[in-house]
C-alpha cells in the first residue's frame, strides 16, 4: 500500500438487522477524491444472499445512522441535504419508505448534526440529540459575535470547537410531520444517547452537567418537559444508557472519575433513587466500552445482552446475562467487531456485524445458527491491488509481564537480508493496537520496512491492574507514572524482535506514534540514543503546559494524581520537553493547527527548544484545517501529504545507502 492508495479506502459500518430479519441496512464510507473529503451512503444487503448488496441512497450527502421502525416499513436516517441562503450546508433528518410506496420525507434540518434517531415503541416519534447553539451565534460575521464568559472546564472539544454555549439537547419529532421538532432537555446540561421506555413518555439519556471534572450522569427526562430525573450523584463517568425489557437502564462506565483510565464495564441502576450502577460485567477484566465498536449493547431476552469487549488486540462481541454476570464470547477470533445489530430470521438467532482484520478493512457479515458468512466484498479490489501484508504475533518479556505486539514484513521478504525496522507507538494510552486494518502499516511495510507495534502497560485490552500500572507514582492508585514501566514495555518489544528476527538491521532503528505514542516517541529520544530516526505527532511534550490548555484540561490529575497547580514539578518531571537537552536523535515533528487536544503549543515547545539549543536534524510541519484526528479523518489530500513526508523521512536516515 502506498500514500496514494488512500483515496481508495471503503469500510462498511453500522448494520441494522430489519425487524423481518429479511434485510440488513449498513454504511458505506468512503474516501472522495476529487472532493478531498469523504463520503457515507447507506446500502441493503438481503440476509439470505438472493441478491447483490445494493445502494439504497446516492452518497452524495454524508448518509449515515439507518434504523429500522419497529415494523420495518421506514428507515430513519441523518443526512446533510440541504443549504440556506448563503450556500451553506445544513443537518438533515430523513424518513425512507421500504417495501412501501412513498418517497424519502424531510421530518428536520438545522445548522448542527444530527446523532441517534431513535423510534418510540409505537413508532409515532424519532427522538435525536443535536447541539443548540446560543445567541452568541446569531451573527454569521465572526467578528460581530459577542465575547464568551467561560466559567467551567472542558468548555470546548476537539474537532467541535466550543461546546459550553452550544450543548447537546435531546429533541423529539412526529414521523408523520404533524409537529415540528421540539426540544425535550432546555437548559444548559448537554443530554445526549436517548433510550425510550415502554410507556413512550419517558427516554433515558446521558447528562454532562459541564462540572469542575469530567463526570458524566444518567438521567431520565419525559415528554412534557420537567427536569431531568438524576439517576447517579456526579462521581463517576457514565453512558449509553439503554432501557431494559424491565424498564430499568443499563449504562457502561466507572464509578471514580479521578482514576482515569480504567475497565469499563455494564450496570444497572433502578428509576426512582440514585446511585451507583450495579455492576454486572465484573466477570470479564476488560474494557466493555471499545472505543472501536460503533455500535451500543443491545438486549436479546429480558436478562441478556450483546456487547462488545477489548481483548489482547482484538475486539470481540460477548453474550452476558445481567442477572447472574455470566459472560461468554459469541463471535471471537483474530478480528475487531466495529458494529452489531441482533434478531431473528425464522426461528433463528441473527446477528449482523462489521469487522475488520489486519488484512481487510470492515465488511458486513451475518451470524445465524451458529455460522457466520460474509455479506459484502467492498474492498475487494483495493485489497488485490495493494496486496497486504499479514502481521505475525510474538510475546516480549518484560519484567514480570509478556507483552503482546505484532511484526510486518516488506513485500518480496527475503530472510537472509537485513532490513530498517519501525517501532509504532499507540495513542491514548487507553487504546490498543492489534487484528484490524491499519493503512499505516501497510504502508511502511510497502516502503521496504519491517514495523513493529505492540500494547505496552497502560493501554487497553487487558486487565484493570494492567492499565493502572502508569498511574502516576503521587497518584491514589500508584503506579510507575508516564515514561516508567511502558517505557520498559517498549524497549523490551524492540529487543525481543532483535533476539528473534534477525533480519532486523539493529543499526537502521526508527521509532513514531501520535499523541500519547507521539509523547512515547519524544520520550524515547530524550532517553536513549539507539534510535536512528523518529518521528513524534500531534504529541504531548510538556504536562504540565497540557494541563493548562488542552480541551480536557484539568483531566490529566486523573491520571498523574496530584493537581498542577499542588505539584507542578511531578508534571514536569514525566514531560519529554525537561530532557531536551539530551536529544540526539534526528526527529520529524508532525502537528495540526486546530488540534485541541494537544495544542499545537506542544510541538512549537520542542521545535524551539531544538532550535534554540541548536540541534540539527529536527523537521517541523504544520497543518492547516486539521485537528487531532488528522491522520485518521484529515483530508485525504492531507492525509497523502502526511505519510509522504513519514516515509521520505525514514527514508533519508534508515535506507540511504552507507
Amino acid at each position: 500500500m502506498k500514500p496514494s492508495d488512500i483515496a481508495a479506502l471503503t469500510a462498511a459500518g453500522d448494520p441494522q438487522l430489519s425487524p423481518d430479519g429479511r434485510h440488513i441496512a449498513y454504511v458505506l464510507s468512503r474516501v472522495d477524491h476529487e472532493a478531498n473529503s469523504y463520503s457515507s451512503q447507506i446500502w441493503i444487503a438481503a440476509t439470505n444472499g438472493s441478491t447483490q448488496p445494493r445502494p439504497l441512497t446516492a452518497g452524495e450527502h454524508k448518509d449515515s445512522q439507518p434504523r429500522w421502525s419497529p415494523d420495518g416499513t421506514q428507515l430513519a436516517f441523518v443526512s446533510a441535504r440541504k443549504t440556506d441562503a448563503k450556500g451553506k450546508t445544513r443537518s438533515t433528518l430523513h424518513l425512507l419508505p421500504f417495501g412501501v410506496p412513498g418517497e424519502t420525507v424531510l421530518l428536520a434540518e438545522g445548522d448542527e448534526a444530527f446523532e441517534g434517531p431513535t423510534f418510540s415503541p409505537d413508532a409515532s416519534m424519532l427522538a435525536v440529540s443535536q447541539r443548540v447553539r446560543s445567541d452568541h451565534y446569531e451573527h454569521d460575521e465572526v467578528s460581530r459575535r459577542p465575547a464568551r464568559k467561560i466559567e467551567s472546564y472542558f468548555s470546548k472539544l476537539n474537532g467541535q470547537g466550543f461546546i459550553f454555549d452550544r450543548p447537546k439537547h435531546v429533541h423529539v419529532v412526529a414521523v408523520d410531520g404533524s409537529a415540528p421538532m421540539r426540544d425535550i432537555t432546555p437548559g444548559p446540561w448537554e443530554c445526549s444517547s436517548p433510550s425510550w421506555f415502554d410507556d413512550g413518555q419517558r427516554l433515558a439519556v446521558e447528562i454532562n452537567r459541564f462540572p469542575t471534572n469530567f463526570s458524566s450522569d444518567i438521567g431520565i427526562v419525559s415528554l412534557d418537559r420537567a427536569d431531568p430525573e438524576l439517576l447517579t450523584d456526579g462521581t463517576g463517568m457514565y453512558g449509553l444508557p439503554i432501557v431494559t425489557p424491565v424498564g430499568s437502564v443499563l449504562v457502561a462506565g466507572l464509578d471514580d472519575s479521578e482514576t482515569v483510565p480504567q475497565n469499563e464495564h455494564l450496570g444497572v441502576l433502578t428509576p426512582g433513587r440514585v446511585a451507583t450502577p450495579d455492576w454486572k460485567s465484573h466477570s470479564v477484566d476488560r474494557t466493555w466500552r471499545p472505543v472501536s465498536a460503533g455500535s451500543s449493547p443491545c438486549f436479546v431476552s429480558n436478562d441478556e445482552v450483546l456487547a462488545a469487549l477489548e481483548d489482547r488486540g482484538d475486539t470481540h462481541l460477548y453474550r452476558l446475562n445481567i442477572e447472574t454476570g455470566a459472560a461468554e464470547p459469541v463471535i471471537d477470533g483474530e478480528l475487531s467487531i466495529t458494529g452489531w445489530s441482533h434478531g431473528s430470521i425464522g426461528n433463528s438467532e441473527a446477528i449482523a456485524y462489521t469487522a475488520t482484520t489486519a488484512t481487510e478493512p470492515s465488511e458486513l457479515h451475518l451470524l445465524i445458527d451458529g455460522e457466520s458468512r460474509q455479506l459484502t466484498n467492498h474492498s475487494k479490489s483495493f485489497v488485490a491491488k495493494v496486496a497486504l501484508r499479514q502481521p505475525e504475533h510474538f510475546l516480549a518479556p518484560s519484567g514480570d509481564v509478556e507483552v503482546d505486539a505484532w511484526i510486518v514484513t516488506p513485500p518480496n521478504f527475503d530472510s537472509a537480508k537485513k532490513y530498517p525496522m519501525l517501532l509504532n507507538i499507540h495513542g491514548g494510552p487507553f487504546t490498543q493496537y492489534g487484528n484490524f486494518f491499519f493503512d499505516e502499516v501497510q504502508m511502511q511495510a510497502e516502503a521496504g520496512y519491517v514495523v513493529v507495534y505492540s500494547n505496552p502497560r497502560g493501554g487497553s485490552g487487558r486487565t484493570n491492574k494492567w492499565a493502572h500500572a502508569i498511574l502516576g507514582p503521587k497518584h491514589k492508585v500508584s503506579g510507575s507514572g508516564w515514561g516508567g514501566l511502558d517505557y520498559d514495555d517498549c524497549m523490551a518489544v524492540v529487543d525481543t524482535a532483535l533476539e528473534r528476527y534477525d533480519f532486523i538491521d539493529a543499526g537502521k532503528l526508527g521509532v513514531l506514534g501520535g499523541s500519547y505514542g507521539g509523547y512515547m516517541t519524544s520520550w524515547i529520544v530524550t532517553h536513549t540514543d539507539r534510535f536512528a530516526a523518529a518521528c513524534s505527532e500531534r504529541a504531548v511534550n510538556n504536562l504540565l503546559s497540557l494541563e493548562h490548555s488542552s480541551d480536557i484540561a484539568g483531566f490529566f490529575h486523573a491520571e498523574i494524581g496530584p493537581k498542577f497547580v499542588d505539584d507542578p514539578d511531578e508534571y514536569l518531571r514525566m514531560s519529554p520537553i525537561t530532557y531536551v537537552k539530551e536529544l540526539n536523535t534526528p526527529l520529524l515533528i508532525l502537528h495540526s493547527e486546530d488540534d485541541l487536544r494537544c495544542p499545537q503549543d506542544q510541538a512549537w515547545q520542542l521545535f524551539n527548544a531544538c532550535k534554540m539549543l541548536d540541534k540539527p536534524d529536527v523537521e517541523f510541519w504544520l497543518f492547516p484545517d486539521e485537528n487531532h484526528e488528522l491522520s485518521r479523518a484529515g483530508s485525504p489530500a492531507h492525509r497523502k501529504q502526511r505519510a509522504e513526508i513519514i516515509l521520505d523521512f525514514f527514508g533519508r536516515y534508515l535506507q540511504a545507502a552507507s
